[in-house]
């Protein structure tokens, strides 16, 4: 399944979610600049609040893998799918390289958390969390998500993407209440690659959009 643009997948799964949600206590949280696009529509079609969660994801070189992420208060999480032995031997093998790209990873982070619009752990305390992508090809940013998510007491965890690898649907059915994806990719390309239209917004156009998200409650 390809789609035309962000939005009109957005709008695919506020159609799903609907129903079930509109008179809930709900949040979207987006988990990068093109899932707010996406978290946008659902967000518009449940009068629900929306935000975003900042990761940035390290891989391990030349690999091609995900090796884990940070998120914006600084805590790393490993990879679910990546095994002890795998995990030990990386990390002896690049140990500089990867705590340098954990402190950069931190400094981008930071130097975003500025412009508001971002996550606040008290704003999900006994709410629907809609955890949202515009696609999930690694484990490694739900872990993250997941390990920020585990000290808050949540009513429900719903996550939706337009698009998902069969190794991280996988990971989602273990941890999600609830699942909506559109379309799971035996072989995932890049996300662009399932998009017409790749236009994603500057940070900080994505900051307003999230500011400004109950002035676009449909």
């Amino acid at each position: 399944m390809y789609f035309e643009s962000r939005e009109e997948a957005g709008i695919k799964l506020a159609v799903q979610l609907f129903e079930r949600y509109r008179y809930e206590n709900c949040v979207v949280v987006s988990l990068s600049d093109g899932g707010v696009i996406v978290g946008e529509q659902i967000a518009s079609a449940l009068h629900s609040l929306l935000t975003m969660l900042l990761v940035e994801t390290i891989d391990i070189p030349g690999e091609g893998m995900s090796f884990g992420a940070v998120t914006q208060d600084g805590n790393f999480s490993y990879d679910g799918s990546i095994s002890q032995g795998e995990m030990d031997e990386y990390t002896s093998e690049y140990h500089g390289y990867l705590e340098e790209q954990k402190r950069e990873s931190f400094q981008k982070i930071n130097r975003m958390l500025g412009d508001g619009g971002l996550i606040d752990r008290e704003m999900l305390r006994d709410h629907v969390v809609i955890l949202v992508s515009d696609g999930f090809d690694n484990s490694g940013v739900l872990d993250a998500a997941l390990d920020f998510l585990k000290p808050i007491r949540i009513t429900r965890l719903v996550i939706a993407a337009p698009i998902a690898s069969v190794k991280a649907v996988d990971k989602l059915h273990m941890i999600a209440d609830e699942l909506h994806i559109l379309d799971v990719k035996p072989n995932y390309l890049d996300t662009n690659h399932y998009y017409n239209r790749n236009a994603i917004p500057s940070h900080e156009e994505t900051v307003a959009k999230i500011n400004k998200i109950v002035l676009n409650w449909r």
